[in-house]
């Protein structure tokens, strides 16, 4: 009995050496941990959350998404990317909204219906009909004319005092939302 008892002492008994050793080998996770979220923050994603409710349907208040900061490395916003962007009015705030017009396009909405280019853009994601006229905007080189999807209730490009996004004031492309419900970006 005595040498089970002298055994299991013996085992638990660390030197202050190890644990020191021990202590470092955990602040070196945490520490890479902390570099791998920071340089993925910065670099690679776009974690945001959502103020209004300019985006709904599909987005809505309080919804948590990201956005991917690598999608236009080697390509161009798309219309119908929803992406993430400094608002052109006051480049502290970042927006989310839905490309619509590109560089280029004539963009125009004639009692609540979309053209681009003079040709209607039927849009199935939108919350409702829009209403009202606007335009026609002529996109300029290497900018983006964006609207909310709740049309009637978003403070987009046909309300800034700076109209168009330019190229590289877009921060990402919004891929997936995480809060509350999991779900893709479309």
């Amino acid at each position: 009995m005595g040498n089970i008892k002298e055994s299991a002492a013996k085992t638990t008994k660390y030197t202050s050496s190890q644990i020191f050793k021990e202590l470092v080998g955990y602040a070196k996770i945490i520490i890479l941990a902390i570099v791998i979220a920071l340089i993925c923050n910065n670099f690679v994603i776009v974690n945001a959350q959502i103020p209004s409710d300019s985006m709904c349907n599909g987005i809505k208040t309080g919804d948590r998404l990201i956005a991917f900061r690598l999608s236009y490395i080697t390509s161009s916003p798309e219309r119908g990317d929803v992406v993430i962007f400094k608002f052109p009015d006051d480049e502290s705030i970042d927006y989310i909204k839905r490309v619509i017009g590109l560089p280029g396009d004539v963009v125009q909405i004639k009692s609540g219906v979309l053209y681009i280019n003079e040709e209607i853009y039927n849009e199935d994601y939108l919350k409702e009909p829009m209403t009202g006229s606007f335009g026609p905007y002529l996109v300029p080189d290497d900018h983006y004319f964006m609207l909310g999807d709740n049309r009637n209730d978003s403070k987009d490009s046909r309300r800034w005092i700076n109209t168009y996004v330019a190229r590289d004031k877009i921060i990402g492309k919004a891929l997936l939302k995480y809060y509350p419900y999991l779900g893709t970006i479309e």
